[in-house]
């Protein structure tokens, strides 16, 4: 099955993550000030996004916690999440710490990113699940390891994440087809882990 061409065939940019995207806010609310269904606010809680959620997170698919207490909407109401936005969690009990989503999904709801977490939207646009894929891949990844701090739980800074480099294929195209041959992947993995069962 063909996805996508040689890289060779297209022309791949390289940029400082800090240059590529812009950083917006989260919230520092605990699991204990969310709830399971109640309030119109969803979260993403760093421990799902570590253990649960995959490269892409659709929100309509998801069972995302909500936040109790409304009255905090309006002052995240510029960080609202928005499809093809990258959450990504700045700390975790092992290598996993810098372990991302990016969102999709999203018509009406209000999606907002949560505790130890570091939501980015790109500053031009990028085809979806592409950017889900990529900083999951062990390529970006690898770039995180030395820049992490701690001994029993890892974090990294906003600044440390500013200097790492992302890749790309100039066309929307060829990110398009990257990231559907990675989500074709993930569904037939899927597939089977259900008929080993």
């Amino acid at each position: 099955m063909y996805f996508f061409c040689s890289p060779f065939v297209f022309v791949w940019e390289q940029r400082r993550l800090g240059e590529a995207f812009i950083n917006l806010q989260n919230n520092t609310l605990s699991r204990a000030e969310l709830s399971s269904g109640e309030g119109k606010v969803k979260n993403v809680h760093y421990g799902d996004l570590l253990v649960i959620f995959s490269e892409v997170l659709n929100v309509k698919k998801e069972e995302l916690p909500t936040i109790k207490d409304e009255s905090i909407i309006s002052k995240y109401k510029e960080s609202f999440l928005k499809n093809g936005d990258i959450v990504m969690a700045d700390t975790a009990e092992d290598e996993t710490v810098g372990k991302c989503t990016e969102i999709e999904g999203l018509t009406e709801e209000i999606v907002i990113s949560g505790l130890h977490t570091i939501p980015y939207r790109p500053q031009s646009k990028f085809a979806p699940r592409y950017l889900g894929y990529y900083l999951n891949s062990a390529y970006y990844h690898d770039q995180l390891l030395p820049l992490t701090q701690g001994i029993k739980v890892s974090s990294i800074s906003k600044t440390s994440l500013k200097s790492t480099y992302i890749s790309y294929p100039k066309s929307l195209v060829e990110q398009g087809k990257i990231g559907n041959f990675f989500n074709y992947l993930d569904h037939l993995i899927t597939l089977h882990q259900r008929k080993s069962l």
